[in-house]
This record gives structure tokens, C-alpha cells and sequence, in this order.
């Protein structure tokens, strides 16, 4: 990933998107944002006690770098409850976040074949998925956690877009944006034991999926699982990309819920089709 700046917020892109001409995104970072104390500068949630306006500037501030004339009421954002619920958003849901209320909730994924609408999905440690597909020119962007990893919410995410808009695995190009890499992401004996009833011991072992260490740690690899799904569901492995990017590691332009625990904003991914809004 490469770490842009407009006007002074800093956001982060993938290149390989950034070539794809009818779609444009990014990852934010917590920089050229208005929020204050713990919130410092952009953070992206409503519901963690920042100032409305403050939340409110932030995303006109992410509108204008998403450029083709958006605005707050061109965002719609997930419910994010650990699902693997995924939401077809039309031309009625626009809006739905930012600027009004949503009628949904437990929504972790989004798609979309509508210009102008932004999805949005929010961060703090858990990898968002980005999902192109150029023949059909429909997207989706997913929040997968460790719940939402080992409940594939990556295959549901390709299955809503086959089932509405034709998508084909073999077509897509994904993106695993930034979130808590392999080698910091400590667990337990618990959520471990989740994972050796979704994966094989071989899968686990040969994509360094769980890795087992003294006193019953592990450290789990979020992005490598989420690749192995992608993978088995018809992904091309040319097509994956995974970022290099942990925000455990660089708590001082990302947020990370391991480091800053519940003094924090959020982070935010953002991915929409270029178009009249």
C-alpha cells in the first residue's frame, strides 16, 4: 500500500485498485482530521463519544479525496456486530450512516452496483476486504474479524454479488487492507480451538494460518486465512492482494484496539463506482 495526502489528511490506497478506472477508494488513517483527545484527528464512528460536527467534517474531508462531486449523504456504512450477514445496497440506501439513519442492523459486508454511493466499513485492528468486479462493475467491501474470518464472511461476500450481479469468482480482484498482522495478534487456547473446527490441521500448518507458542498462546493470521478462503471460493491467486501494513505496529497513524483499547476512534474503509451521485 502507498500512503497518500490531501489537504493534510493522510490516507493509504493500493495501487493495483488505483489502476481499475471505474472505482476509487481508500483507507484512512487517523490524520487531517478535527477530532479532538483520544478521537485525534480523523476518527470515522459515531458511537464512540466523539463530537457529531467533528465526525461529521471528517467525512466531508474523506468525500472530497473520493472525488466525482461526493458528499455526506453518498456514504453508507455496515452495523458491524461480528457477522457474516452482507447487505445489497441500491439507490435507497444511500445516505444511510453519515448523514441518516440506518434500518438495518448486524451488516458486516456491503455491495453495491450503484455510481456514486460510498461503502463504507469501520476499523480498528480487523482486516476490511475489498472486492472489484471489472466484468459486471459491482464492489463490496466486508469487516472480517477473527468471528467474521472463520465464519468466511469473504465467500458470503462473493456469493451475495454471483447472486446479484453475475459476479464470478475467477473475475474479481481483492484487497486485504490494514489491520493487526500474524506476529502481534496474540490469542488463546479459546479462539484457537474455533479455528482448528474450520481449517484442516494442514491448512492451518501450510498457509501459517494458527501458530502455537509457549503457555497456550497462538498467533493467529488473519490475512492469510481470509487469503485461503478467497482461494477455495475461485479467487485467482495473481488477483489477492494483501496489504504490509499492521496497525498495532504504527499506533501513531492508525488506531489499533490492541494498543489504544476503548480511548480510540475508528478507522474507516472506503470503496465506491466513479459516477454521478
Amino acid at each position: 500500500m502507498e500512503l497518500r495526502e490531501k489537504n493534510g489528511v493522510k490516507y493509504l490506497v493500493f495501487p493495483r485498485l488505483e489502476q481499475i478506472d471505474f472505482v476509487n477508494h481508500l483507507f484512512s488513517t487517523r490524520i487531517g482530521g478535527v477530532s479532538k483527545g483520544c478521537y485525534s484527528q480523523m476518527n470515522l464512528s459515531y458511537t464512540r463519544g466523539d463530537e457529531k460536527e467533528a465526525v461529521d467534517e471528517n467525512y466531508k474531508r474523506i468525500a472530497d479525496i473520493m472525488g466525482h462531486g461526493r458528499k455526506l449523504d453518498d456514504f453508507v456504512s455496515t452495523f458491524q456486530t461480528h457477522t457474516t450477514n452482507v447487505k445489497v445496497i441500491t439507490e435507497e440506501d444511500r445516505g444511510k450512516g453519515p448523514a441518516r439513519s440506518r434500518d438495518y442492523i448486524d451488516i458486516d459486508g456491503l455491495i453495491t452496483n450503484v455510481p456514486g454511493i460510498i461503502l463504507s466499513t469501520f476499523h480498528a485492528d480487523c482486516p476490511p476486504v475489498y472486492f472489484v468486479d471489472p466484468v459486471n462493475k459491482a464492489i463490496g467491501l466486508s469487516h472480517s474479524g477473527w468471528k467474521g474470518t472463520k465464519g468466511e464472511i469473504s465467500a458470503r461476500t462473493i456469493e451475495k454479488m454471483a447472486d446479484n450481479y453475475g459476479t464470478k469468482a475467477e473475475d474479481l480482484i481483492c484487497a486485504i487492507g490494514p489491520s493487526i498482522c500474524g506476529d502481534c495478534y496474540e490469542i488463546g487456547e479459546d479462539v484457537a480451538s474455533e479455528f482448528s473446527e474450520n481449517y484442516t490441521e494442514a491448512e492451518l500448518r501450510d498457509n501459517k494460518i494458527l501458530v502455537k507458542y509457549p503457555e497456550g498462546k497462538y498467533r493467529l493470521y488473519l490475512w492469510n486465512a481470509i487469503k485461503l478462503t478467497l482461494l477455495k471460493k475461485g479467487v485467482k491467486e495473481e488477483n489477492i492482494i494483501i496489504t504490509d501494513i499492521c496497525t498495532r505496529c504504527n499506533p501513531e497513524l492508525l488506531f489499533s484496539h490492541r494498543i489504544h483499547h476503548e480511548d480510540r476512534g475508528n478507522l474507516a474503509a472506503f470503496l465506491s463506482i466513479n459516477g454521478n451521485s
